[in-house]
């Protein structure tokens, strides 16, 4: 079933915004990719997982890392120098990089910093679900970007600068794309940012897949413009997402103040177990990182080649990250509910269904980048299965 679309609400009067920050009137709610994701359906009941949006998560073993003499203390509350240092590079200072949670607290962080009731925000669509939700728990008035597969996922920029005429506060990308795939050219990238700029607005980038592009990777967007925020962690091509250590990235001096003190009222610091780990394995990066891509690769294939050989799915091919969003051919008659139903609990595989993006459940996101080719192939075939008995 689809998720439902929160209503927009008017704009709330300086009083009503004063005891909405006052009481922490903020509109949560649970979402179905969480309900719904492998960790809470329980790993052991699952035989091919195709539902991660990640790559394999490696193990300390694997990092052969030595935490003995690790002081547990308070870390620096922008995040350990050193970790800094290595993410800001040649490009950034390290106070243009703060560390956080995981990139989900990044973009909290950033929307909750920048949106208030009845703000204006662009945000493409479908996306990442915290891209979606803060701003809709805020009770901020978005508008959808929104991809077609018509269009082959590509980002339509006319429409994107109609909807900026409407003086939005901010306006959220995420490329490489989830759930798509899609990239955008550094052209496109720096026509936005000049909309962006234009209108005196942020662009929020959601980078968490740039390394994983095929081709070459776009520049951290960050670079181009202090209107830019940068948004990128350890979770999706690092495999690391269990010790929650992403960034946000912007040269407004400003506003990283802003985030700095978001940061400190929610959690103060990061811990200082997960922090090391993150500098340690970018220090060791180019021992794991090739072997990783080398696994995209391998596995991109083995589900292009499936794509290419079945005749009850199409797709736009994604050109970076490790996941897709291939949906079922329209004029094939399946009961989709009852595909899912036997493709969870007859053959034990799990995909993302449509409804994770609010999107129709003939889409499916498949995760390529997380199971070995093994489990990939073995997935792939049930998913085929499922069809076979679900065809009306």
């Amino acid at each position: 079933m689809k998720t439902k679309m929160k209503k927009n609400v008017s704009t709330p009067t300086d009083k009503e915004n004063s005891l909405s920050i006052r009481h922490g009137i903020l509109s949560y709610r649970r979402t179905p990719i969480e309900m719904e994701s492998p960790e809470e359906q329980g790993h052991h009941n699952m035989k091919y997982n195709l539902a991660e949006s990640s790559v394999p998560d490696l193990n300390l073993v694997t990092l052969d890392l030595d935490l003995k003499t690790l002081v547990l203390s308070y870390t620096d509350h922008r995040g350990d120098y050193s970790l800094r240092k290595r993410i800001a590079g040649k490009e950034f200072h390290t106070d243009d990089i703060l560390i956080t949670a995981g990139a989900s607290a990044a973009l909290f962080i950033t929307a909750t910093s920048l949106l208030r009731p009845g703000d204006h925000a662009v945000i493409l669509h479908p996306n990442y679900v915290t891209n979606i939700e803060t701003p809709r728990a805020i009770n901020c008035k978005p508008d959808y970007l929104r991809l077609s597969f018509e269009n082959q996922f590509q980002i339509d920029l006319d429409t994107l600068e109609q909807l900026i005429n409407s003086k939005p506060r901010l306006i959220s990308i995420t490329y490489p794309h989830n759930p798509t795939g899609a990239v955008i050219s550094e052209p496109e990238l720096r026509r936005i940012i000049s909309l962006v700029e234009s209108e005196e607005c942020y662009l929020l980038v959601d980078e968490t897949y740039r390394e994983m592009t095929f081709g070459a990777p776009l520049p951290v967007a960050a670079a181009l413009s202090s209107r830019v925020i940068s948004v990128s962690s350890m979770s999706k091509s690092y495999g690391l997402p269990g010790i929650r250590v992403g960034w946000l990235i912007t040269r407004d001096e400003q506003l990283m103040e802003r985030f700095l003190a978001a940061k400190e009222q929610i959690h103060i610091c990061n811990s200082v177990i997960d922090e090391k780990i993150a500098d340690q394995f970018l220090v060791k990066k180019e021992e794991f990182f090739p072997q990783i891509k080398e696994h995209i690769k391998t596995n991109f294939e083995t589900v292009k080649s499936w794509m290419d050989n079945n005749e009850y799915f199409e797709w736009v091919e994604p050109a970076g990250g490790c996941v897709c969003f291939p949906r079922i051919k329209s004029d094939l008659q399946v009961n989709v509910e009852e595909f899912y139903r036997v493709l969870n609990q007859k053959y034990k595989t799990f995909v993302g269904p449509g409804h994770w993006f609010e999107m129709d459940n003939r889409y499916m996101r498949i995760g390529y980048g997380y199971p070995s080719n093994e489990e990939l192939l073995g997935g792939l075939n049930c998913i085929v299965e499922a069809i076979k008995e679900t065809i009306t």
